[in-house]
């Protein structure tokens, strides 16, 4: 079978279907694939790329000829028209918001597979084209609102005064939002980050930011992905919206439900009470987008000088690696499709990764698939009440007066009959344990490793201490003063060796 790869007809568009090098890895597995001409001069993949990686070069008639078509969008009614009957196109349809297109490939007898509909389970990460994508789109929204916002986002301290670091604010903490996070944070501004799934809180605490909290019920997701929030969550997420997006210098929207319009989250009002040079990305915006300013495609500055950032070829400001992302993400699928490593596209629809990417075949409609059962974080069960234990009778205050005086007795008995040199070195011996203590654990938990060898160090007046009484005539005294010099010689030198092989792993070569 021939796989046939042409260049996208969307005005703009820089993305190829396959790169040279997932090209060649479509021809390992024994199909013919031909590359129109100049498909990949926007990322970085010219003709003679795929001709070096052995992949036949055509034109539009012989890739539109083709038994299987891969393409990045949606097929336009004119390139329905050219797909044979009984060939299969694989893309970007979302067929949930593009009903008429679903029925024009049934009309027209092809096998249709969308690429963003991959289930999201496990077994099919690898061809997860939305999640690629997402990934690359959240860290250029990064990028594109640090050139609008014209400021530092990390905070500086400097002879001429302080700048403070810039606030972002990521709402969805998705593929998208989680890649925002995380160039956000890298470039040393302060990330606060907010999600109608509870479950992401940890994820998005472990990259640095901070959690925003709503007081309402939020219920685990059970598909991945957020679902439409009641009028009850809205209300309750309103004015969280309006107070963090007022107090942000960057806002970056990334909610999106699945199947439906991007719902509305920071409305006019909130755009007009932001502070002006603020910068607000609105990753939803080919779907209607979270931002009442938001025009799709297009950069609107308020009347209060705020910047919206409505583009919807975030990921394709990229091509050359988000190409190689979806390239990749094909290949993983047509080696789904191709068991026997033959060139035969065999479509299994028993497999649930199959069935759900499969949008019509052979002139029937096959969306909407049945649902699929993903693993999703369960919510943890609520613990069983703890029978209530018994009243205890609250402690009688005198007996740590009783035990205070009867310590003072012992220890005045003690010193009474000690010999003079005792008090002062017990007093010496006291006054090293409570300082040690509040020295050594007084250091942050970080900071042991690097100091292990000042604080094993300590151990050194141990040894002064047990040099001083080996002397002693008392047979006692002399073993219990050389196993003391032997331990603690062994801590202070193993302290030592422990930290200079460390400090070695950072020394340059």
């Amino acid at each position: 079978m021939r796989i046939g790869i042409p260049r996208e007809s969307r005005p703009g568009e820089t993305l190829v279907a396959a790169t040279a090098t997932t090209a060649a890895q479509l021809a390992a597995l024994g199909y013919d694939v031909v590359v129109e001409r100049g498909a990949g001069a926007g990322a970085a993949q010219p003709d003679t790329a795929y001709a070096d990686a052995g992949v036949a070069l055509g034109s539009a008639d012989d890739v539109w000829s083709s038994d299987v078509v891969v393409k990045v969008n949606a097929p336009t009614d004119e390139e329905v028209a050219r797909l044979r009957p009984g060939s299969t196109v694989v893309g970007l349809m979302a067929p949930a918001r593009s009903p008429e297109l679903v029925d024009r490939l049934a009309a027209q007898g092809v096998t249709a597979l969308a690429m963003d509909a991959v289930p999201r389970i496990s077994r099919a990460q690898s061809m997860d084209v939305l999640s690629s994508m997402a990934n690359v789109a959240g860290y250029r929204a990064v990028i594109e609102a640090a050139h609008e916002f014209g400021r530092l986002f990390t905070g500086q301290v400097t002879a001429a005064g302080k700048v403070p670091p810039a606030r972002v604010f990521v709402v969805g903490a998705g593929v998208a939002g989680l890649a925002a996070i995380g160039a956000a944070g890298s470039l040393g501004a302060v990330v606060r980050a907010f999600d109608v799934r509870p479950e992401v809180a940890e994820q998005v605490e472990s990259m640095g930011a901070q959690f925003v909290t709503v007081d309402m019920e939020q219920e685990v997701s059970a598909d991945g992905y957020a679902k439409e929030m009641t009028a009850e969550q809205e209300a309750a997420t309103a004015a969280m919206y309006d107070e963090e997006a007022r107090a942000a210098d960057i806002v970056i929207t990334t909610a999106l439900i699945p199947g439906r319009p991007a719902p509305l989250l920071v409305t006019a009002e909130t755009v007009a009470a932001m502070r002006p040079g603020s910068v607000v990305v609105d990753m939803a915006a080919a779907n209607g987008g979270n931002v009442a300013a938001t025009v799709a495609d297009e950069r609107v500055v308020t009347a209060n000088g705020v910047t919206v950032l409505g583009y919807t070829d975030l990921a394709g400001r990229l091509a050359a690696q988000t190409s190689q992302l979806y390239g990749t993400n094909v290949v993983n699928l047509l080696r789904l499709l191709t068991p026997g490593k033959d060139g035969v596209l065999v479509l299994d629809l028993d497999d649930v990764v199959q069935r759900g990417i499969t949008v019509t075949r052979d002139g029937a409609t096959m969306w909407p698939p049945p649902p699929v059962q993903v693993s999703a974080a369960a919510g943890a069960p609520a613990p069983a009440a703890p029978e209530p234990a018994p009243a205890k009778a609250p402690p009688d205050p005198r007996r740590r007066l009783y035990a205070a005086g009867l310590a003072a007795v012992l220890f005045l008995a003690l010193a009474t009959a000690a010999p003079a040199s005792f008090l002062p070195s017990l007093t010496v011996f006291v006054l090293a344990v409570v300082i040690g203590f509040y020295v050594i654990g007084n250091v942050h938990h970080a900071l042991h490793t690097p100091l292990m060898s000042v604080t094993n160090a300590i151990s050194g007046i141990i040894v002064v201490g047990a040099i001083l009484q080996a002397p002693s005539a008392d047979p006692v005294v002399q073993v219990i003063a050389g196993i003391a010099v032997l331990l603690a010689s062994i801590n202070v030198f193993g302290g030592f060796t422990v930290t200079r092989r460390m400090l070695n792993m950072f020394a340059k070569d």
